[in-house]
């Protein structure tokens, strides 16, 4: 089998070739599918590796005191054959993964082979295919956890463990310092607990994200904001309780816990940070100092870790094993939410280069999962196929270059049609409004005398066969949409479909199999937004981007009026599956490129979605769907985070961009209407008919965005990630 090893001595990182580690009694043989990277923890100690003899005892005093011992009872030669051979060798990484029981060991009877259990221990949930795990290190994973998320289960034990030495109560106010991957579940156990919680780190990235997450302010420790915030919130006596999550060699956390801890406070260390107590400031307000150790009772003692003699629950409440237990439990049930967390999903096989790429700076991330060989993400949940798009020898509909006007034909003519397009295209020179096909007379005479269609008509087959007709607008119910696109496609014409494009995989495998058949791809999906020129100015002065980005997307849909037919789903799909391609295409086109994984949870009733989206470069786009928000609050607010930079859309009427400590670009004013890309959309499309160049959107967009919005079902029905695989 493989596992991740380094050399202390010399810093080289290889993955191995190691023998499979035997079943012993009193525990089980795991083969790992995720194994989570701890980016404080692992990272500290890759880096220490690489520095000087000098620079590695200056890092760990604690070892130097241990090996001048030795030199005063062994002497100098033999202290240094003993110290010279352990560090030049090789050493292994890891600590927390989720993986199947593949053998099960003498003693052992909680759990069979094939359960799915989360891992603890340095020695025991190494980053490597197969683990021998005693019984009191791992705990079994709730039904409908998915793999990846499990794998978090040892670092979330280490945040319970911190957050039960603060004894936090309900209403109190605590400050979390260093908000890395411990610092970010810690927030979160925080406010699932009742109490409001203020961040600390000089990362805004970071900042932004404890806040999505819970916190109620965040900002640097150099910043006055934190000040304010704590002082507004507590009245000006200070945080109840402060936890250490960061690392690093600066006194400046301790410092600041004590200036914002209230009198008779307390103090929980959680990372590993300087703690050179300013003795005046703890002293005068009698604070508390805690520390907790690693995932709970147990930790260090063997009996307990090796032995399996666990520790009488009414003596010792919360163990190790008990902590992770509860942590799988709390994600199981939502109250914690990893997702956002995962930064990266890299290949076992490429460990070696991730570390090398988050020791450099090039991968920027709070948390890093591995993912196995034999751990496809299609074991989690089947995978949905993105329709290969096929062409015939055929030739697509030709330029219509040299024509005075394009003639258009609207199939449909509702309310967004009447009010959203048509508008649009009535008074707009070169277009010619032919001929507007509705089910019923009166709304196609409604139509025509209002925006001037030459002719109105129920016969959709003569509108198709009518070689005059350049391009046709599909605007009917989400049910149909399929369907007549695909006739307009075989008549030669080119179209214009509002979303969705299609409400099953069947039938948008139809829709491709016109255009495979005819050789017409030109074909438009009415996804505007991309084409907004405020979102589009905000994209250019954003910039171009090097690292993987993080985008938070908030729809305030509110809820349908009685008698929608959006909410007749048996027949009009989800109301997300007919909308939320808007909002899939708009991630995609920020982040130059195609999601390639689709995670979707919702509150009882479905009222609310939570969609998170993963791309190849491993940035990640959180979509949140709510119908259950205030109808005052605007109903799209979307923020883009990377290298840095923050991007701000406040509901196409204000925008802005972040850069380093000030706004590098606001919009110069707020404009009359809000603009969401109809009219350029249009423009576009228009152009594309009158020239035959390129359509808009390229046609494999089109189908990823789709596929990727009916991925959300499957999603939800299997409770685990889906991954979007490209047919060939």
């Amino acid at each position: 089998m493989k596992q991740v090893v380094q050399n202390y001595k010399s810093g080289e990182l290889a993955v191995l070739d190691v023998p499979v580690p035997g079943c012993k009694p009193g525990g089980v043989l795991v083969r790992t599918a995720y194994s989570l990277i701890s980016t404080g923890t692992e990272l500290m100690k890759v880096s220490e590796a690489g520095m000087s003899m000098l620079g590695k005892a200056r890092s760990r005093p604690d070892q130097v005191a241990k090996v001048m011992q030795s030199v005063a009872t062994n002497g100098v030669p033999a202290t240094y054959r003993k110290v010279m051979g352990k560090l030049d060798s090789y050493t292994p990484l890891g600590y927390s993964l989720c993986g199947v029981v593949e053998q099960v060991g003498t003693g052992i009877d909680d759990v069979a082979v094939g359960d799915l259990v989360a891992c603890a221990g340095n020695e025991h949930a190494l980053h490597a295919e197969l683990n021998w795990v005693p019984k009191n290190l791992y705990a079994r994973v709730p039904d409908g956890l998915a793999p990846r998320h499990a794998a978090f289960g040892t670092v979330g034990s280490i945040a319970l463990q911190g957050v039960r030495r603060g004894e936090p109560q309900l209403g109190e106010v605590a400050l979390v310092i260093g908000l890395g991957l411990i610092g970010q579940l810690v927030v979160q156990l925080l406010a699932a607990s009742g109490v409001r919680v203020v961040g600390v780190d000089p990362d805004p990235v970071r900042c932004e994200l404890a806040e999505r997450l819970g916190a109620a302010a965040c900002g640097d420790p150099a910043s006055a904001a934190v000040e304010a915030a704590v002082a507004e919130l507590t009245g000006g006596h200070g945080v109840d309780q402060v936890y250490l999550a960061a690392g690093g060699g600066s006194n400046q956390p301790v410092e600041l816990a004590a200036r914002l801890c209230r009198d008779r406070g307390r103090v929980v260390d959680i990372g590993k940070c300087r703690l050179d107590l300013p003795w005046n400031a703890y002293y005068e307000k009698e604070l508390d100092v805690r520390f907790s150790r690693s995932y709970g009772p147990g930790r260090y003692d063997p009996e307990y870790e090796l032995e399996g003699r666990d520790y009488p629950i009414g003596y010792v409440r919360w163990t190790e094993r008990r902590n992770l237990a509860c942590f799988l439990d709390l994600l199981a049930r939502g109250s914690v939410d990893v997702e956002p967390l995962v930064s990266h999903i890299a290949d076992f096989d490429d460990a070696v280069e991730t570390y090398q790429r988050l020791k450099d700076g090039d991968l920027k991330a709070v948390a890093v999962l591995f993912r196995y060989p034999e751990q496809k993400e299609e074991a989690e949940a089947p995978a949905v196929a993105v329709p290969a798009v096929r062409r015939s020898g055929k030739a697509s509909t030709p330029a219509r270059s040299g024509k005075a006007s394009v003639r258009l034909a609207f199939v449909g003519a509702g309310n967004y049609a009447t009010s959203m397009l048509l508008p649009h295209l009535a008074e707009r020179d070169g277009v010619t409004l032919s001929t507007v096909v509705t089910t019923t007379a009166l709304s196609a005479a409604n139509a025509k005398r209002k925006f001037g269609f030459a002719e109105a008509t129920t016969d959709l087959d003569a509108v198709l066969g009518d070689p005059s007709i350049d391009a046709v607008f599909v605007v009917t119910r989400h049910s149909s949409h399929a369907e007549l696109t695909r006739k307009a496609l075989l008549a030669g014409k080119t179209v214009f479909v509002e979303k969705p494009l299609a409400l099953t995989e069947d039938d948008l495998a139809g829709v491709l199999a016109a255009v495979e058949e005819s050789g017409n791809d030109r074909l438009q999906v009415g996804f505007n937004r991309r084409f907004a020129p405020l979102l589009q100015e905000a994209r250019k002065r954003f910039g171009a981007r090097t690292g993987p980005a993080s985008l938070r997307y908030l729809v305030n849909a509110g809820r349908l009026q009685h008698g929608s037919w959006y909410l007749q789903q048996g027949t009009e799909g989800s109301r997300f599956a007919g909308e939320g391609g808007h909002f899939i295409d708009t991630a995609s086109w920020l982040l130059e490129a195609d999601p390639v994984s689709v995670y979707a949870v919702a509150t009882s009733g479905n009222e609310d979605l939570q969609v998170v989206l993963r791309y190849p470069d491993g940035s990640t786009a959180t979509i949140s769907y709510v119908t259950t928000g205030a109808a005052g609050f605007p109903k799209e607010t979307l923020d883009l985070v990377a290298d840095g930079k923050v991007l701000r859309l406040d509901d196409f009427v204000r925008a802005s961009v972040y850069d380093g400590r000030r706004k590098r670009w606001v919009s110069s004013r707020l404009p009359k209407a809000r603009d969401k890309g109809q009219s350029a959309e249009l423009a576009a499309f228009i152009k594309a008919v009158r020239t035959g160049g390129p359509m808009p959107v390229p046609l494999e967009s089109l189908v990823a965005t789709t596929s990727a919005t009916l991925a959300v079902q499957a999603g939800l029905v299997g409770g685990a990630p889906v991954t979007l695989a490209r047919a060939r």
